[in-house]
Parts: C-alpha cells; sequence; structure tokens
C-alpha cells in the first residue's frame, strides 16, 4: 500500500507537535519556533507506532521490583577518575548518555579515548561526521589501539540499529545525533522531528539490549544543547563540556544524572596526547594567584560533592563612555549588577562611572551564591586599589541589606581551604570555629568582610 503524507507542525524547542501552523507554540509560548514536518505514514498508522516496535521481537512481560537484580557492583568503571565522578561512580549499564559541547572541544577525542580504556567491553563507535581513515588519524595521535573497537561510518538510524543488534556491543557512540536520520520523515537530519525519532529508537535499544549509548550532541550559539528540549528529558545522563578552546583546561560538568549526583564537575587537561584528568582542580585555578595585586580574591564553590577553591579576578577603572561597561566571564551577568547595587546602596562604594570587568580564572563557570562575598571583595579591592596581601578565602551569600548570609556544607569548604594551606578564610555570623587551626573570622555585614580582610580603605 502507497504511504501517506502528512504535515505536522513541530516546535523546535519543546518538541510539542500540531497539525496547524501558529504563531506561538501551544506548550512552552515561544514564538516563531514551530517548523514543518512532512510524515510518510505506512498502511495509514502513525509511523512512531510501526518503528519502535521492531516486527518479530517478543513483548516484553511485566516484572516485580524484587525481581530485578540491581547493585552497585552492576556500574562499569571508565578507568579515568574524573570520568567516573561526573557520572555518579561509573557507567550504568544500559544508560543514555547524552555529551555535548563546542565544536572542537574535545568530544570525539573523549569518546575515543573512553572506548579505549574499557577492557573486554566491547564497542561500536557510528560516525556520521568523519571517514574511518580520520577516526584513524586521531586514534593515532592520541596513541591508542582498541582492540574492542569496532567502526561503522553510517547516518540511517535503522541500519545503525540493526548493526548494533548484530555486533551485540556493550557501548554504542553515536557522534553525532544530529547526522543521523530516519528515511521515514521527509525533513533534513538534525531538526526537531529527526532528534526526537532517532533518540527514542536509540533509547529503546539502549533499555531492551542493555546497550550503553553515548551520544554526542552540537550545541548552539548560546552555549545549549542543539535539538528539542525533550532530548534532553529523553535521556538519562547529560554531560557538557566546558572551557575556552584556546585554555589547555576543560571542565566536564554533569548537567543531569539519573544515577547520581547532578552539577558535578571532573577537570581535564588537553595536550597532543589528548585528554588527561587533573587530581587537584583547586590547585590548579590557584597556580598562578597574587594576593598582593588588587582585584583579586579566593572563593570556595561546591560543584557537585566536590568543593572547588577558584580565583575571582575585577578591574574597575574610570569609564571613557556615556555608559559604564558591566562585563562578566564565568559569572551571571544579572547577578554582578546586584552585587554592584547593594555596595552603592548599602556600602557607599561608587561604581557608576567605573567600567566593571569581572572573571572567574580557569574557565569555570560560577552559579552558586556562595561565591557573592569573594566577588564583592574583589570589586572593592580593584576599586580601592587595596590588596589583602595574605591568602585568604570568603564565603558567604550576599543580601539586599548588605547582610552576609550562611552557606550549605561550611566544614567541607573549609576543609578544602585547610588542605590548601589556607590560613584565613571569611564567613558568615553564627560559625566559632572550633578545632580549626586556620584563623576564622565570622562577620554579619559586607563592611566588616571588606575591614577584616583588608580591602576597605
Amino acid at each position: 500500500m502507497a504511504r501517506k503524507k502528512r504535515t505536522l507542525f513541530v516546535c523546535s524547542h519543546c518538541g510539542w507537535e500540531t497539525s496547524q501552523w501558529l504563531g506561538a507554540c501551544g506548550s512552552c509560548s515561544r514564538w516563531n519556533t514551530l517548523e514543518e514536518v512532512v510524515v510518510q505514514d505506512d498502511d495509514g498508522q502513525k509511523p512512531h507506532k510501526s518503528r519502535l516496535h521492531p516486527a518479530g521481537r517478543p513483548p516484553l512481560k511485566p516484572v516485580g521490583l524484587d525481581d530485578i537484580p540491581v547493585s552497585d557492583a552492576d556500574r562499569t568503571s571508565t578507568g579515568m577518575g574524573e570520568l567516573d565522578r561526573v557520572l555518579g561512580g561509573g557507567m550504568m549499564p544500559g544508560s543514555f548518555i547524552l555529551l555535548g559541547g563546542d565544536p572542537g572541544i574535545g568530544k570525539s577525542t573523549l569518546a575515543l579515548q573512553w572506548v579505549s580504556l574499557l577492557a573486554g567491553e566491547k564497542a561500536l563507535y557510528v560516525s556520521g561526521e568523519e571517514s574511518l581513515a580520520q577516526i584513524r588519524q586521531r586514534a593515532k595521535r592520541l596513541e591508542v589501539r582498541p582492540e574492542n573497537l569496532r567502526l561503522y561510518t553510517e547516518t540511517e538510524i535503522m541500519k545503525v540499529i540493526e548493526t548494533a543488534r548484530a555486533e551485540k556491543p556493550g557501548i554504542l557512540i553515536i557522534d553525532s545525533i544530529q547526522t543521523v536520520y530516519h528515511n521515514a520523515l521527509q525533513s533534513m537530519p538534525g531538526t526537531t522531528a529527526q532528534i526526537r525519532e532517532c533518540a527514542a529508537l536509540l533509547m529503546q535499544l539502549a533499555k531492551q539490549e542493555n546497550v550503553t549509548v553515548i551520544a554526542i550532541g552540537h550545541v548552539t550559539k548560546d552555549g545549549d544543547l542543539a535539538g528539542p528540549r525533550i532530548l534532553e528529558h529523553m535521556v538519562d545522563t547529560v554531560l557538557q563540556f566546558e572551557g575556552e578552546k584556546q585554555s589547555h583546561h576543560r571542565i566536564l560538568r554533569t548537567l543531569k544524572n539519573r544515577f547520581g549526583p547532578a552539577q558535578e564537575v571532573g577537570v581535564f587537561e588537553m595536550d597532543n596526547g589528548g585528554l588527561s584528568e587533573v587530581a587537584n582542580p583547586s590547585e590548579l585555578f590557584l597556580s598562578e594567584f597574587d594576593p598582593t595585586v588588587s582585584g583579586n580574591a579566593v572563593v570556595c564553590s561546591m560543584e557537585g560533592t566536590r568543593p572547588l577553591l577558584i580565583e575571582i579576578q575585577a578591574l574597575v577603572t574610570p569609564t571613557s563612555y556615556g555608559m559604564p561597561q558591566r562585563t562578566a566571564s564565568g559569572f551571571d551577568h544579572r547577578r554582578l549588577s546586584l552585587l554592584l547595587a547593594v555596595l552603592e546602596k548599602r556600602c557607599g562604594w561608587e561604581f557608576g562611572n567605573h567600567d566593571v570587568f569581572l572573571n572567574v580564572a580557569g574557565g569555570l563557570k560560577l552559579t552558586e551564591t556562595a561565591c557573592d562575598l569573594g566577588v564583592a571583595g574583589a570589586l572593592v579591592s580593584s576599586l580601592s586599589g587595596k590588596a589583602a596581601g595574605v591568602p585568604v578565602v570568603m564565603i558567604g551569600e550576599v543580601g539586599l541589606g548588605a547582610e552576609v548570609r550562611r552557606v550549605s556544607q561550611l566544614e567541607r569548604r573549609l576543609d578544602e581551604a585547610e588542605a590548601m594551606g589556607f590560613q584565613r578564610a571569611i564567613v558568615p555570623k553564627g560559625y566559632s570555629g572550633e578545632g580549626r587551626k586556620m584563623k576564622i573570622s565570622a562577620v554579619g555585614r559586607i563592611s566588616d568582610a571588606l575591614r577584616t580582610s583588608g580591602l576597605d580603605e
């Protein structure tokens, strides 16, 4: 019977679909995100009903909760401690992992090193962007020759799945999810419908065949993972590479993890031999910290379960334009504006006629409010030209009334600071610091913290 065609309009942000075009999405309310997709049905049925359940496969039967054998021993170590950390202790069989990052940041390099360290685990690497010769050249440069690796260049998703069922690998790598497509859909590879359909098929393969699927994904110019938002909801784990291409350091962050903590980070260093893990990230981020230079401060951020000491750099100079500049790298721009307003309104520091530049050393992106006090200290230090002179770590959230609020896991943060040799710490009021070797200064307001650290005039 001839295939029947029908037209759908699919939202490129959330994946919502409708039979007619609308100006705004009916689910996420975003404007101009509906894309036209032509679908061919077999025998008048919707395509996903026949494709997600291949003919000849027996239906799965329900089982009891106690009949499912699961233990922590089922996790497979990747051979890299930093990678095991972001995965929650290792790979879970049958999981679907999405690996995203900017072009050229090292996603394919990490994937190739990943499978090379899994001794005895059969892997199938499906590439839709590179030829077999190009992958071999990368493996030669990385000096890896995994005997358990099979390479395959194909972009049609059903052929990929058939090959995976025949090869029966423990790990399946798709490089990338934007290049594979289903021939029953008339849209181009990388569109919302294609990504959603291919991801659904790969998810079914992972769960039914107990195969760990690693899909490499592209990102948009805003740094978000390309494709519909539903893609991130479908997968079990979302890993994202961060860092500047010009820098030798790469940060792998867990945005979502069904088998472990989210927002965990792993730190790597890129060289000619590929990616190597960094055992002590705090030492890396503070390697060039100079307490005698104004505008510098040290904060402690909890990235997942790991405390990291990070250097904050601020530069405040008189503006040469009518509108002062506010530039932040690695820190939320709106949070920076809030801290500047608090310092002006509550503390009397004038930033209105000055350009403000803020940078987080090492390429890390800070989202935790416990870094507010250190950021405020760096801004005032640059404006006043005063430096602390000795290493001091500043921990605390800043409120709108210029009060210093308490933060979580303060003990772990101070343990990391002591391990790095810090002798002084400024923390929120209410912490006694008994039993600590380092000098603890508990403050209730920003002005007290600046006066204690020597950054105030």
